[in-house]
């Protein structure tokens, strides 16, 4: 290209990109961990089945091709078919083809905690205990629960799994809505005892960007405080339709690692989505992974959970690429017949499809034009002429909803036999 050999880059050729003009206000990572919840606490989802262990397993494998650093497999607390899956699923995860450090949440008991020590000498993995306990006043009041109490429980949870020989990562549920003396003193007794990751909940999905922002950078006082080296996780939910950006909060922040579920599924309105979260790191050029496989991975999640995806649904849903309406169709065929498939990636799409190894799609319908026929029938391999184009606009024009498939080729079934 012209301009491009003058030194300017098609994205300054062709964009103007506003999110770099407020980009200085985040921080960069040096580096971007995910921790994939969706074998645990996607499944904790009142609407999902539960999915047998040859169905986590393929789960478990797609994570690790789309370059998922760590997973939780289970609650081995929860029974006995849970601690064989949480078994198996350690063996594999420690396994020759994947290298995905495993780990399972449970209380900060005894009943929870023995279980996951069971597993990580069952499966010879070292599996990392995520140790949760609440910690909001609203929780405490419920609970019946003084700090006291919490710091005592703490303090004998994560020396107990110490003791087994399991790494802690210690988690405060509710920690946006937790008081900050509250959280001092259960982190550096969480620290003392012997934790080396500790994991910031934001359960009921009650943060904002901001507030993440404030939390991360308070916690990294406490652990700057405590001299250890301690990594910092981010745990979000939905509820408020917040958590994909309060992920990428935490990461600027400085939180070294972030809990994702597939397809966002989990308790309520779900947790953060891997898939969606993941395409923005990748558009902010954090990270590097090919996602070529997202879509396997959220076919094979909502197959296994019996999870629909919404035709609509960001980057993977059937619609995500489609385009009917003819003004914008147009301006797509238009870039198409460049040969260009970087123009015809992004003339309608602030997600590259090439990014998803998908393609940018044409359909007919009611706000079609003809050249919206025109292009369904050419990628479809169709001979056709002026008449069999009307015919297939006018079938569209008329209709409530984009054409099939299976209607076209009965406009054209009918075309051949006249």
């Amino acid at each position: 290209m012209e301009q491009e050999e003058r030194g300017h880059s098609r994205e300054e050729q062709y964009l103007h990109d506003w999110n770099l003009v407020g980009e200085d206000e985040l921080r960069r990572p040096s580096t971007v961990e995910i921790n994939d919840e969706t074998l645990r606490d996607g499944l904790q989802s009142p609407s999902v089945r539960q999915p047998g262990l040859g169905e986590k397993l393929e789960i478990l494998h797609l994570m690790g091709e789309l370059g998922v650093q760590a997973a939780d497999i289970g609650y081995p607390g929860a029974g006995t078919t849970i601690l064989d899956h949480v078994t198996a699923l350690a063996e594999a995860a420690g396994g020759p083809d994947l290298s995905i450090q495993p780990n399972c949440a449970g209380r900060t008991h005894a009943a929870d905690i023995l279980p996951i020590s069971e597993a990580q000498q069952r499966s010879g993995v070292a599996i990392e205990a995520a140790l949760f306990l609440g910690s909001s006043p609203i929780r405490q009041y419920v609970e019946g629960w003084d700090l006291d109490f919490l710091i005592r429980t703490t303090e004998e949870g994560v020396a107990l799994a110490r003791n087994e020989g399991l790494e802690v990562m210690y988690v405060t549920e509710d920690t946006t809505r937790a008081r900050p003396e509250a959280l001092r003193a259960v982190y550096t007794a969480a620290i003392e005892a012997g934790a080396y990751r500790i994991c910031l909940a934001d359960t009921v999905g009650h943060s904002t960007p901001w507030g993440v922002r404030a939390l991360v950078e308070f916690v990294q006082e406490i652990v700057a405080d405590s001299g250890e080296d301690v990594k910092i996780d981010w745990h979000g939910h939905r509820d408020r339709n917040l958590s994909v950006i309060n992920s990428i909060a935490a990461l600027s922040a400085g939180a070294d690692r972030v809990h994702t579920c597939g397809l966002g599924i989990g308790e309520r309105a779900g947790n953060t989505p891997t898939d969606t979260l993941m395409v923005n790191l990748k558009l902010l050029g954090w990270l590097d992974n090919d996602l070529h496989s997202l879509s396997s991975y959220c076919e094979a999640i909502s197959k296994a959970t019996d999870t629909p995806i919404p035709s609509n649904y960001p980057a993977i849903g059937r619609n995500a690429f489609e385009t009917s309406t003819g003004v914008h169709a147009a301006a797509v065929l238009k870039a198409m017949r460049t040969g260009d498939t970087w123009l015809a990636n992004r003339i309608y799409s602030g997600v590259p499809a090439d990014v998803l190894g998908r393609e940018q799609e044409i359909s007919v319908g009611p706000m079609s034009g003809r050249a919206n026929a025109v292009a369904w029938l050419s990628s479809h391999g169709h001979t056709f002429d002026d008449p069999t184009v009307d015919k297939v606009l006018a079938a569209a024009k008329s209709s409530d909803h984009v054409l099939s498939e299976t209607e076209i080729l009965g406009l054209l079934s009918e075309v051949n036999t006249t």
